[in-house]
């Protein structure tokens, strides 16, 4: 297994997922063109010399008051360690059922697998027809000198009251806000107080989508806020 020796300092867990999931490679038009491991997806040299780019998703799980779910990343994962993101962000995988492009069933499939595998969020406390599909977007964003994300991203909206139980290998913490509380911790942040960091992609959300689509959440017409005709590059 090809790199393996030089990623000695990665725990077990996070070893299996970076050479054992499949991502889906697809073009900036969102077609599939094929399929690597997620740990040479995740590695900037590839994504920069092969422009590798695959599908991702980002789910946004609110509660019954619209209060936004979210998750700091754990100490040990391989990209973006400890930082604070949205609910769960994943990709589908290279198998059948997360490549079904109908209604986008195969992301709604891989985005309630990974609810289970990160929060602990049985299947049945998210239905996969409950998810709302909103946009996509196209990003690159380098970890550190090593590693980077280039995914087109689906983001996903669901409000359901659940049972949480996070997984520690994938997850350090969880928190539900308002949308005041996402406001001061984005200051907290910018500020860097406190060793708070965002996820480049959740601040790439905030900046450009969260705000307007969770005032669309809260006057129960999130249907006007769809686009999936629009694949949004940002930076």
């Amino acid at each position: 297994m090809a790199g393996v020796e030089e990623d000695a300092g990665m725990n077990e867990v996070q070893r299996r997922l970076m050479f054992d999931d499949e991502c889906i490679l697809v073009d900036e038009q969102d077609n599939v063109v094929g399929h690597e491991s997620k740990y040479t997806c995740h590695l900037m040299e590839k994504i920069e010399s092969l422009n590798l780019l695959h599908r991702a998703f980002s789910v946004f799980l609110f509660n019954s008051k619209h209060e936004l779910l979210l998750q700091q990343r754990s100490a040990t994962k391989v990209t973006f360690p400890l930082v604070w993101t949205n609910t769960c962000c994943s990709h589908p995988l290279y198998r059948e059922s997360e490549l079904i492009q109908e209604n986008f069933l195969g992301v709604r499939n891989a985005a309630q697998r990974k609810l289970l595998d990160e929060l602990g969020i049985p299947a049945e406390d998210v239905p996969v027809d409950q998810f709302t599909p909103l946009g996509r977007m196209l990003y690159k964003a380098p970890s550190d000198g090593k590693w980077g994300e280039h995914e087109l991203d689906y983001l996903l909206f669901i409000v359901r009251e659940v049972k949480v139980l996070p997984n520690p290998e994938e997850v350090a913490d969880i928190k539900y806000v308002s949308r005041e509380q996402l406001q001061e911790l984005i200051r907290q942040a910018d500020a860097g107080e406190g060793g708070v960091k965002l996820s480049p992609w959740f601040r790439l959300v905030v900046d450009n989508f969260l705000m307007g689509w969770w005032e669309h959440l809260e006057k129960g017409t999130l249907e006007q806020a769809v686009d999936m005709e629009t694949i949004h590059k940002l930076k």
